[in-house]
Parts: structure tokens; C-alpha cells; sequence
């Protein structure tokens, strides 16, 4: 029996960590999904737990490659950002996968930026607002000045999409789309790890910058497989849209975190943007990306669970509830304007933070006014990085399915195209394409994305 080539694509948020088989013609033919508790780090704050889930990506490899049906001819990794692995001469990691949400150190924050040229000059020579350990270059930082000796220890320290590779290779190298993506580590006027990197000698804790596109063949299993370094998950979820439309396009990419970017726009950052979260992310081709972004699929997640206890609704009843343009009309004039700022690293939530549940007669209604919050917020932010050249919006991940969000937001932007984005999973997606001249024989695929169009003419404005 003739067996499909495929390659296998780990997919690793913080909720959800997937596997999928994707054959030569890009198509979804296996997928794994596991969730695992989280444990804690020696502060007692929350994190990954890092020894399960490196004991899944081992196990399920192994099972995979033993698979009849499929002949596993490549392997690439797309993972979530901020999250260092520091790992020693062995390999072995030194520290838990601290948390990119756990607090940094107020004095420790003072001594940096007063030290390497204050918060405003940094963040815009590194294109990286101020945001604690959301900032995985202040992660070492710390190390270093709180925990030297440990700090002394590691030989290498790679982002999580590095580090998967690594497991399954044995060989360390550092991603340009994790590394450029709000860590503080590169300067992206030179073009090169800002200074503050290498006079803290933090550089040499790097490993060597590998290209985001390129694989190299490592025996698995006992057969020659081409594996990939890893990519940042956001910058992932850019390259099919590359691969499919040639015209300039925003990508708002939906889930924890949602994050507009804007390939085709190269203006500078400014103050005020740093200040309202934007940022550059850099492309698997090294080309900035400017971008903004949003924590609502994190408080969607939250608010929804709130909505659901108070009214006594099933879990997800939400899925349920269809778009009411009159329900939206009565709600809108009852929203404040939305205002987009950052202050210490905190992050911006939308209005309905601060509602009170028994103002609303039911769930239905409730969540109507959760989701015409939440876009409010998506809209200033989206509006930070969007420019002249963009005619069109492409949604994907899990609001790309919400049919509310996606009618109030073609309400927001009435001179736009906006479309909902069926991608199988863009992210996973990606990383794939990442390295197709490797595994596939055939040509890149041009229909790999299918579009539904949503008309601000469909919402009844208030």
C-alpha cells in the first residue's frame, strides 16, 4: 500500500497544543490536539509545564512516524512568543517556562531603562512597547541581575518554537520571527541585536540566527527527515495569506491574543503607538511588520464564562447565539468611545469589563454587548497600523467564525473589504509552507484560503 507524504506541523498555544498531518496538497489528513494543567514556577506563579508537554511532542512523534497510512517527510513547529527555554551544556532546561504574564520586578524595570537609554528611545529602536516580561529579552535581563549564577549556566537560551526543534534535533538555533517579535533584542534600524543585547553579554546566550525558510535533514526514527527551526505563531499565520493575494491586506489574526498586522505598512513607531501596544513583528522573510494588538480572545474567554454562570447558560452557549441587528442598534447607544492606552505594562480591556450583568434581561442580549465591546477595542487598534494602501481585511482563528464580531466589524471599517478568512489553521498552516521547497515536490498552493464576505450594509446602524 502507497503511502501519503506529509509533513507534521506541532502547533503549540497556551491553551491548546495540536499536531496535524498536512499532505502535499496542503490538506488537514490527522490532527491531535492535548491540553495540560499548568504547574508553577518557583515564585508560585503559573507556567507551562514544561516537562509534560516536551514528553508529548516525543511521544507523539514517535507514534506518528509509525503510522501505515503516512510517510512523514518533514516536520516544523509554530509556537506562541515571550517564552524562553534555558537550557545548559546538556540540553537540559535550567529554569521552569516562566509565564510571559508574570509580574517584573518594578526596580529591576528602573535599573534597565535608566541604564540602556530610557523606555521611549528603546522601545522605538526596538519596535517593542514597554510590557514586562512580555519583553522575553528583560527575561534574561533578570536572570542575569537576580539569579547570576544560573544565568551563568545556560548555553543557550531559545524561544519555545527553537526549543520543540530542538528536542526533536538536537541542534540549537535562534528564529528572526521570534526573536524580532516585542523581546527588546533587536534593533531594527541596524538590523542587528540592539546594543544593550551584547553589553549585557545576553547575545552570546543566543544561539546563531538560522533563516525562518530553511530545514535541515535530521535522522528520525531511523529516516532522513527535513525539520524546521520553529516560527513565531503570529508570523506563521502571515505566510499563507502571502502565499495566496498579492494585493496589500491587513491581517487580523484572532485568538488569546488578537493581533492586526500590516505587512504593507513601514512607517516608523511612534510614541503614542508604543503607547497603545503597537509594535513590529518581523516576517519569516525578515521584513518588518507593523502591528497592533488586543488580549480580547483572552477576555472574551473570561467574560463569556461570566455570562454563562450568572445566567445559567451550558459552556460555549454562545455558539449559539445568533446576530440580532436590532438587539445591536438598541445596545450601541448605550457604548462610551474606547480609548487606547498602556500604562506600566498593563493590559487595555474593552468596556464590558466594568458592566453589571443584571443590567442585561438575558444571555443573549449580554453577549451581544461583550462582543460590540470588544470590537470597539479591535477597531482602535486595528486603526493604529492601517493605511491608504490596505483595501481589505482578512480575519482568521476563532472570531473569524463569530458571526457578530465579523458583521459588527464590517460595520466599523465601512470602506474596507472584510472577509472572513477559512484557512485551516493558519498558523499551522504557515509553518508548513515555511519549508515546502523541502518536503513537497509540488507547486505552492493558490487556493489554499477560502473568503466570506461580510457588508456593513447587512448592520443596522443606531
Amino acid at each position: 500500500m502507497s503511502k501519503t507524504e506529509v509533513i507534521a506541523i506541532f502547533d503549540i498555544g497556551k491553551t491548546n497544543k495540536k499536531l496535524f498531518l498536512f499532505d502535499e496538497q496542503y490538506k488537514i489528513v490527522l490532527e491531535k490536539t492535548a491540553r495540560f494543567d499548568e504547574t508553577t514556577d518557583e515564585d508560585g506563579d503559573v507556567c507551562e509545564n514544561l516537562e509534560l508537554l516536551a514528553s508529548w511532542i516525543k511521544d507523539t512523534l514517535k507514534e506518528i512516524t509509525k503510522l501505515e497510512g503516512f510517510y512523514i517527510k518533514g516536520i516544523n513547529f509554530s509556537a506562541y512568543g515571550a517564552s524562553f527555554v534555558h537550557i545548559d551544556a546538556d540540553g537540559k532546561p535550567l529554569t521552569p517556562l516562566y509565564n510571559y504574564l508574570k509580574p517584573f520586578p518594578g526596580d529591576l524595570k528602573k535599573n534597565f531603562y535608566g541604564k540602556h537609554g530610557g523606555e521611549l528611545s528603546l522601545s522605538a529602536e526596538t519596535a517593542s512597547p514597554v510590557l514586562g516580561n512580555l519583553n522575553s529579552g528583560l527575561q534574561l535581563y533578570r536572570l542575569k541581575h537576580q539569579k547570576p549564577e544560573l544565568f551563568e549556566k545556560i548555553k543557550h537560551s531559545l524561544h519555545l518554537p527553537q526549543y520543540l526543534s530542538f528536542l526533536v534535533t538536537g541542534r540549537a538555533h535562534s528564529d528572526i520571527t521570534s526573536i524580532g517579535c516585542h523581546t527588546k533584542l533587536w534593533d531594527f534600524s541596524k538590523n542587528d541585536y540592539h546594543d544593550w543585547v551584547k553589553n549585557e553579554a545576553i547575545a552570546e546566550k543566543l544561539a546563531p540566527l538560522y533563516p525562518s525558510d530553511a530545514a535541515f535533514e535530521v535522522d528520525i526514527e531511523g529516516v532522513s527527515r527535513f525539520v524546521g527551526i520553529g516560527l513565531h505563531d503570529s508570523s506563521a499565520a502571515l505566510i499563507p495569506f502571502f502565499t495566496g493575494f498579492q494585493e496589500p491586506f491587513i491581517l487580523i489574526s484572532t485568538g488569546t491574543w488578537c493581533v492586526t498586522l500590516n505587512p504593507y505598512n513601514s512607517t516608523p513607531l511612534t510614541q503614542d503607538e508604543l503607547n497603545c501596544d503597537c509594535l513590529c513583528y518581523i516576517s519569516f522573510k525578515g521584513k518588518p511588520v507593523k502591528a497592533s494588538r488586543v488580549f480580547t480572545g483572552n477576555e472574551h474567554e473570561q467574560q463569556s464564562k461570566k455570562i454563562m454562570e450568572h445566567f445559567g447558560k451550558p459552556e460555549e452557549f454562545y455558539q449559539n447565539v445568533k446576530y440580532d441587528p436590532v438587539i445591536v442598534s438598541r445596545l450601541k447607544g448605550k457604548c462610551d468611545p474606547v480609548k487606547l492606552s498602556l500604562k506600566s505594562a498593563e493590559l487595555v480591556s474593552s468596556s464590558f469589563a466594568h458592566r453589571d450583568l443584571n443590567s442585561f434581561p438575558n444571555a443573549e442580549e449580554a453577549y451581544h454587548q461583550l462582543i460590540i465591546d470588544l470590537v470597539d477595542l479591535q477597531a482602535e487598534s486595528t486603526k493604529l497600523v492601517l493605511n491608504d494602501r490596505v483595501k481589505r481585511i482578512f480575519v482568521d482563528g476563532g472570531f473569524s467564525k463569530n458571526e457578530i464580531y465579523m458583521q459588527l466589524l464590517a460595520a466599523a471599517f465601512p470602506g474596507i473589504e472584510i472577509f472572513a478568512a477559512a484557512v485551516a489553521q493558519a498558523t499551522s498552516l504557515g509553518a508548513a509552507l515555511a519549508i515546502h521547497k523541502y518536503w513537497n515536490k509540488g507547486p505552492l498552493p493558490t487556493n489554499i484560503i477560502e473568503l466570506k464576505f461580510f457588508s456593513a450594509s447587512n448592520e443596522l446602524m443606531a
